[in-house]
């Protein structure tokens, strides 16, 4: 029997929930924003429920092949993927998008359902600054590309 993992980090993004969700909805972004990412094989797309897509990731004990399934897409509210592995169990990611005064509150959450054991409190130190890495990375990424689809130099 596992242990049921969860840990969620947000931040504020100064752009509406639609350029927020097609940038972080297209997996061929992540390599972009996201360390362990290292290639996408999918459609260069924000991808829709019941689609595909694999992915190259580098962990602390080499490279793996996901093989990642859309379960969730509602577009600029919510998008949910899952990945089965052999060293966690099943990673669930799901993405929400909440519109404020100030543009997005983009909140990433990892949720392993039936992890082997609880992760170290290294292991959360760990996944707590790359996940501070990546939505400083999303926000940079998506507020610049934003500016200038707004300024007509996209």
């Amino acid at each position: 029997m596992g242990v049921s993992f969860e840990r969620s980090h947000d931040i504020m993004i100064e752009t509406p929930p639609p350029a927020v969700y097609d940038y972080v909805c297209n997996p061929n972004s992540w390599p972009e924003w996201l360390a362990a990412s290292h290639h996408i094989d999918g459609e260069n797309r924000p991808l829709l429920r019941g689609e595909t897509f694999r992915e190259k990731w580098h962990i602390k004990r080499g490279e793996v092949n996901l093989a990642w399934v859309v379960t969730e897409s509602d577009p600029s509210r919510a998008w949910t993927v899952e990945a089965d592995t052999d060293f966690i169990g099943k990673i669930v990611i799901r993405y929400t998008f909440e519109a404020t005064a100030a543009g997005t509150k983009y909140t990433r959450t990892l949720c392993n359902p039936d992890r082997p054991s609880e992760p170290s409190p290294a292991q959360i130190a760990r996944m707590d600054e790359e996940a501070a890495i990546g939505l400083q990375n999303i926000k940079r990424n998506v507020e610049k590309r934003f500016l200038l689809s707004e300024t007509g130099r996209a």
